[in-house]
């Protein structure tokens, strides 16, 4: 195998690292993001009720 040059795995390493960072990114605001507004939109919504 042919040796790798230092800056073709610094390449591969931050490419890696942003598609991480990216998957990271869209897992937050695709899941954590929807269950938390879930959880708010029922506490108001009995706060709401509450108040009537």
């Amino acid at each position: 195998m042919p040796q790798m040059a230092p800056i073709n795995w610094l390449i591969l390493f931050l490419f890696f690292f942003m598609m991480l960072y990216l998957i990271m990114n869209f897992m937050y605001f695709m899941f954590i993001k929807n269950i938390k507004m879930k959880k708010n939109l029922k506490i108001q919504l009995k706060n709401y009720n509450k108040f009537i």
